[in-house]
């Protein structure tokens, strides 16, 4: 771990997102909010211990840790931290500290199962439940001076990872084989192996590595790569193909670290690529370029999704654009933090505006059937000046 540094969340860190938490709260005239998802409490509390916050529109929240109490109160900077029992008891443990009883409660009904949003209704009797995940999801986009120095951590490991794909990479190794030596490393370096994502049904073990006609399979995941995996249930991610030369092997990695995720994706060829390949990889280097310049603060993120589309069609690439046919992703980047798909999504109808320090995933890559997939992905922040890169691999295709 002497080459990538940890980063605790501080009290103050907490208290400008409870802040712009409650004040998102008195704009939507709701008078609690009550966290339960393990990403948001972390955010919110700087624990993933099992519990619940409870964040009040005005006056100190409470964090209430059934499993590990202990664990919670050592963990967060919050003042208010007590165990709790049973879900039942949390009215009368918010009423305990002074809090009024919600009339109007706030839910992450993006990502609750339904039968604790029933459980809720019935412990919250005489509230009327609503949904804050939009706010929630608004207010972790825009990333704070100690996210940003977490980001720029994990971006330091996915570059460390990638610049072990050169050394590991070997003719007629299998993708799984590969894959696990680069996953031991990036243990190694303190990689936390979760990367969590907030989309139902979605899941990813590190990434995607794969290799040859293989990496242009498709997969059920939110993603221009599939791969066909190690079986039928996971269905996607590296597989048993073993890797052979002239072909080339994409490591799409995330990096994860403090928590805060970083997005990379690199091309890599034991010995020469078809020309197609060679040239379709540099269309998508200039598309990369093109969008930097562009994202700026004030533009909307649907906007970009369009230029790329454009781009890509005017050079000639539309058909394998970001995927093949109609079941084809709608999205060439987006945003990331704690959760690998974070607001904003450079996607078709997106009218949410880039901020400054909201960290984006930009992703131009082309998926070609029978022969596999080239492009980039690099973790950027934005600035008045456009995106600046946070990962610092070259872009370019490394021949070994």
């Amino acid at each position: 771990m002497s080459e990538l540094e940890w980063l605790d969340i501080t009290a103050a860190e907490l208290a400008v997102r409870i802040e712009r938490l409650q004040q998102a709260l008195l704009e939507k005239d709701v008078d609690g909010a009550l966290i339960v998802q393990k990403t948001d409490l972390f955010y919110f509390s700087a624990t993933s211990q099992q519990g619940y916050l409870y964040v009040p529109s005005e006056g100190k929240p409470l964090l209430m840790a059934f499993k590990d109490f202990d664990r919670a109160r050592q963990e967060s900077p919050l003042t208010q931290v007590v165990p709790i029992g049973s879900p039942r008891k949390l009215p009368a443990t918010i009423a305990s500290h002074g809090l009024n009883s919600p009339g109007v409660l706030g839910l992450e009904l993006d990502v609750l199962p339904v039968n604790l949003y029933f459980q809720y209704q019935k412990i919250f009797e005489h509230s009327k439940l609503t949904d804050i995940s939009t706010e929630i999801r608004l207010i972790r986009a825009v990333k704070s001076d100690y996210e940003i120095d977490c980001i720029k951590q994990a971006a330091r490991g996915s570059d460390l990872v990638c610049g072990k794909v050169s050394e590991l990479l070997a003719e007629g190794k299998s993708e799984l084989e590969l894959a696990g030596e680069l996953e031991s490393y990036a243990r190694s370096l303190g990689h936390q192996g979760i990367v969590r994502m907030r989309l139902w049904g979605s899941e990813l073990f590190y990434g995607h590595l794969l290799s040859g006609a293989d990496g242009a399979v498709p997969s059920y995941l939110a993603s221009p790569t599939g791969g066909k995996g190690p079986s039928t249930l996971t269905g996607q991610g590296a597989g048993f193909r073993k890797i052979r030369r002239d072909e080339p092997i994409l490591v799409d990695y995330v990096f994860a670290l403090n928590g805060y995720l970083s997005d990379h994706t690199r091309i890599f060829c034991m010995g020469k690529l078809a020309d197609d390949l060679l040239a379709g990889h540099e269309a998508m280097l200039d598309i990369q370029e093109e969008v930097m310049k562009h994202a700026k603060p004030g533009v909307a993120s649907g906007d970009l999704y369009e230029l790329m589309i454009s781009s890509a069609e005017e050079k000639g690439y539309g058909e394998w654009f970001m995927g093949v046919g109609e079941r084809r992703i709608r999205f060439s980047g987006h945003g990331i933090g704690l959760e690998l798909d974070e607001f904003p999504f450079l996607a078709k109808g997106q009218e949410l505006k880039l901020e400054r320090n909201m960290i984006i995933a930009l992703e131009p890559k082309l998926v070609m059937p029978g022969k596999g997939v080239v492009g980039i992905e690099n973790t950027h922040k934005v600035t008045d000046q456009g995106l600046v890169p946070l990962t610092c691999s070259p872009d370019s295709i490394t021949f070994i």
